[in-house]
């Protein structure tokens, strides 16, 4: 299980900088893997290519503003990125540059926001500071803070119209529970007319929160991928939700997971529990192939980075063949790549 098995070339100009005009027109790639067939459609085709009578499964986490730029005492300035809440308005955060920070730095962000450096964790570069504020923390995050956007997407940050957007785009339309430092990407295509649409036609859509971690921007960094450990995510299941995924299972209904994070749960769930069980818990489920998917059938997902975990998955479900055959189909015909890009439908 070498790593450098998963690589490709990437044109550079084909990383989407920005979204589609509109989130259902992105372009959307149909693999079909008992015909080993793929056709080229757009995402508002969705609603004719899931079956009624069948389930959709989202994750509705949501992104933090998570990103803060400031200023040290000197005028030297400090991005901060948070990672993780604790107690007591404290962080785990990836301070940059860190060179010269100390236990005890003070970094400025706005006249209502600065955050105290308490010391450096052993994990990978981490930090843990405190935040010093008044008030509501997300209504100040929300003020004061970006939204964290993978680093392949540039950005000018004095571009206030470019930051809007990202506020309003980098956020699926049915975000709720606010905890993630990346959005779950192949829910940014669906509109509440596409969701209204499956609706009426008969299929059964079900929420689960997965609040997407710092490992979403890890590379793996082993040749041997079975020495890769994953970093812990958190995630939720309500009994109402576990209620109708063992009903579909138990029915022998089709299953389609939106996103790779939807898959984590569901499989993480199923493994600890022998069923999808009412939990919060944590994932630190690597899927790679050969794996026997037990809980979804189907999936929604974007185009991944080269030797991702997510690249691996995919090709746990479809093949890593004929994944890789896609990926070219699609490079081919210029589809947009990663966060903002286009997507796969994998039945």
């Amino acid at each position: 299980m070498k790593l450098s098995d998963y690589d490709y070339n990437l044109p550079e100009e084909l990383i989407a900088q920005l979204p589609a005009e509109k989130r259902e027109n992105s372009r959307m790639l149909v693999l079909n893997r008992d015909k080993h067939s793929i056709l080229h459609k757009h995402f508002y085709d969705i609603v004719d290519l899931i079956e009624p009578d069948s389930m959709l499964v989202l994750n509705n986490t949501k992104v933090l503003p998570a990103r803060l730029y400031g200023m040290k005492e000197t005028g030297a300035k400090i991005e901060i990125f948070l990672l993780k809440q604790l107690e007591n308005d404290e962080w785990e955060v990836l301070i940059k540059p860190s060179k010269r920070v100390k236990n005890g730095t003070i970094v400025r962000i706005s006249s209502e926001l600065s955050v105290e450096v308490i010391k450096r964790l052993e994990d990978d570069g981490e930090w843990l500071v405190k935040l010093i504020y008044e008030g509501n923390i997300l209504e100040v995050l929300h003020r004061n803070g970006n939204i964290p956007l993978p680093p392949y997407i540039e950005r000018k940050m004095q571009n206030e119209d470019i930051k809007k957007l990202d506020f309003e785009r980098y956020q699926t339309i049915y975000a709720k529970d606010e905890g993630s430092v990346a959005a779950p990407t192949a829910g940014l295509h669906f509109t509440e007319d596409i969701l209204k649409k499956l609706k009426d036609k008969g299929v059964d859509i079900v929420y689960v929160t997965l609040n997407v971690g710092l490992g979403t921007f890890r590379p793996v960094k082993c040749e041997n991928i079975l020495e890769h450990k994953m970093h812990s995510e958190t995630f939720e299941i309500t009994q109402d939700a576990a209620d109708k995924i063992n009903k579909a299972r138990a029915e022998g209904k089709k299953i389609t997971a939106v996103g790779t994070t939807t898959v984590r749960t569901l499989e993480t769930a199923f493994q600890k529990y022998g069923e999808i069980k009412a939990c919060h818990d944590h994932s630190e489920l690597f899927i790679y192939p050969p794996y026997e998917f037990k809980v979804i059938d189907n999936l929604i997902t974007n185009f991944h980075l080269p030797k991702s975990t997510l690249l691996m998955l995919v090709s746990a479900l479809a093949g890593k063949d004929f994944i890789f055959e896609a990926y070219n189909e699609a490079i081919k015909n210029n589809y947009r790549f990663y966060s903002y890009g286009d997507c796969m439908f994998i039945n």
